[in-house]
């Protein structure tokens, strides 16, 4: 066993040696990747164990069995890919608006060869939510490190089947954003709660949103409107 083995086995105990080697080389491609495009400004070894993949695995168990998952904002595939990596049985589709961060996403899932269907969009959430491809066609949705609550829940309340949750995940800032975001909830129909967890790394909290009824037609709005006027 090496060391990365028994460091990650640590933050994540029900791992195995053959996930953790996937991590092992997720960790090698960030950094390798990482020093010719912004990928993470979290570089450390510990650190990315900690406060991207453990972190990214949080609320692992809200995640239902077979689930039909979007990520959006992926960025570096945080935190979809960690999931994938310890749940198989999850088809993500992983959308990223910036063209380059998709292709670093395209050569780390080809190395990792997981055995997920999974889809990588490069697209902006506006234009997922209003396509009928995938529109209302998800069990849960994930959002980390994106932007407010207000903002996330009209990128991501439109892309959920109803039932389904969105899963945004934050830090000390959750209550606040909650309660900023009543308006939002009210016009997207869904209803919210917090689940928060007691992390080494920090206090951390996933807002999670449930969908109640469809998604009035308008919503999303055109790009960059949940921004310049939140709900």
């Amino acid at each position: 066993m090496n060391s990365f083995f028994n460091y990650i086995k640590q933050h994540i105990p029900e791992i195995s040696e053959e996930k953790a080697s996937l991590f092992e080389r997720y960790f090698a491609l960030l950094i390798e990747w990482n020093e010719k495009m912004n990928l993470t400004s979290i570089t450390e070894q510990g650190e990315v164990i900690t406060k991207h993949f453990a972190d990214s695995l949080l609320p692992v168990a809200l995640i239902p069995n077979n689930a039909d998952v979007i990520d959006i904002g992926t960025g570096a595939g945080f935190p979809a890919v960690p999931l994938m990596i310890m749940r198989e049985d999850i088809s993500v589709v992983l959308v990223d608006s910036l063209k380059k961060r998709t292709v670093f996403l395209q050569t780390l899932l080809d190395e990792l060869q997981l055995k997920n269907k999974y889809e990588i969009l490069h697209a902006r959430a506006e234009e997922v939510g209003q396509n009928p491809k995938y529109r209302e066609q998800f069990d849960i949705a994930l959002t980390r490190a994106v932007a407010n609550t207000n903002i996330l829940l009209e990128w991501t309340v439109p892309l959920l089947k109803v039932g389904g949750v969105s899963l945004m995940y934050k830090a000390a800032s959750a209550q606040e954003e909650l309660a900023a975001s009543q308006n939002a909830l009210k016009i997207l129909k869904a209803y919210a709660e917090i689940i928060s967890y007691d992390a080494e790394w920090g206090k951390r909290a996933v807002i999670a949103a449930k969908k109640l009824e469809p998604t009035p037609k308008q919503y999303p709005r055109k790009s960059g409107a949940a921004k310049k006027q939140p709900l």
